[in-house]
């Protein structure tokens, strides 16, 4: 829906321009016309009512001259700057919740025109842990938000509820590619969490000098038969190709990722998500009088930077 609203903001924003553009540079010199012939045929300046009346512009002319600045500045900066987001569902635990409100840098990466999403200007890559808002591969009018794990050329296995990198190197030379490594976990808590009736475990896991939380559901088994099957490697493994990005959940056993869909295409990425701005929290009980949207409270705790 936010590629709709895009597009919604840049046609609101050339048809109020050119309502805008066509009543200053038209319709006004008309009016200022009227305003001398009427002055001259009563021989003398009219009263300031009668004056505006005659200069005063259509309802659609006002309202795109009100209109225009603001919707500019918003479509420029939701464009090219800032855009916020709503956190859907739980699949970024613990490191975003549900209620949560974010800000994504949309020039992290490459710059793209908000209507056909052509690379404009070339500005970074993701880089490995970065959190990452992109359209959908199997559905581009909707946004995801996931974490990159693996970058062009990775080899990514997950077993076991481990996860191994294998990052790119030199095809031609394959002596001085790296082994295949585990990425690190330290054991935070359990039972902070909960899934239904499913206690969880927290992780700290280190890609790099990149650190953040994870969640596992030691109870639940991975659905590899709903992995994604890619040609020439195993049923835990994927190697990401050139161009695309191999991304996952925190919640890792509650997100559907590139596990189960593939790559996401560098043309997909929307930019990174790096600022909690706002987190309402909502009611879990079934016998609360409140709609299960009207929120209850606000995290304030969780302002801030997203790790």
């Amino acid at each position: 829906m936010a590629g709709y609203f895009a597009i919604f903001l840049v046609v609101l924003t050339v048809a109020s321009g050119l309502i805008w553009l066509y009543d200053a540079m038209v319709l006004a010199p008309k009016r200022k016309l009227k305003l001398v012939q009427a002055e001259a045929a009563a021989g003398g300046a009219l009263p300031p009512e009668a004056a505006g009346l005659i200069q005063s512009r259509s309802y659609i002319a006002e309202t795109a001259a009100e209109i225009f600045p603001l919707i500019l500045a918003i479509t420029l900066i939701r464009s090219f700057l800032y855009e916020p987001f709503q956190i859907p569902s739980g699949s970024m635990m613990p490191t975003l919740l549900v209620g949560d409100f974010i800000l994504v840098e949309k020039y992290s990466y490459d710059i793209k025109d908000p209507v056909w999403r052509k690379t404009l200007y070339s500005n970074g890559k993701p880089e490995r842990g970065d959190v990452v808002v992109f359209k959908y591969p199997e559905q581009p009018t909707v946004d995801f938000i996931k974490r990159a794990i693996g970058l062009p050329g990775d080899r990514i296995v997950y077993k076991n509820k481990q996860l191994f990198i294998q990052k790119a190197c030199d095809k031609a030379d394959k002596t001085q590619c790296p082994a295949l490594e585990p990425v690190p976990l330290t054991l935070q808590a359990e039972g902070e969490f909960m899934d239904g009736e499913l206690p969880t475990k927290r992780f700290t896991e280190q890609l790099g000098e990149h650190k953040h939380d994870i969640l596992q559901h030691p109870f639940k088994p991975e659905q590899l038969m709903h992995y994604y099957k890619q040609p020439g490697t195993g049923i835990e493994e994927f190697v990401v190709p050139d161009g695309h990005y191999f991304v996952m959940g925190d919640n890792r056993d509650n997100s559907r990722d590139s596990r189960f869909w593939g790559f996401v295409p560098e043309d997909n990425l929307v930019g990174k998500a790096v600022f909690i701005w706002m987190s309402f929290e909502f009611s879990n009980d079934p016998d609360s009088s409140l709609p299960s949207w009207v929120p209850v409270g606000v995290r304030f705790e969780r302002l801030g930077k997203i790790q």
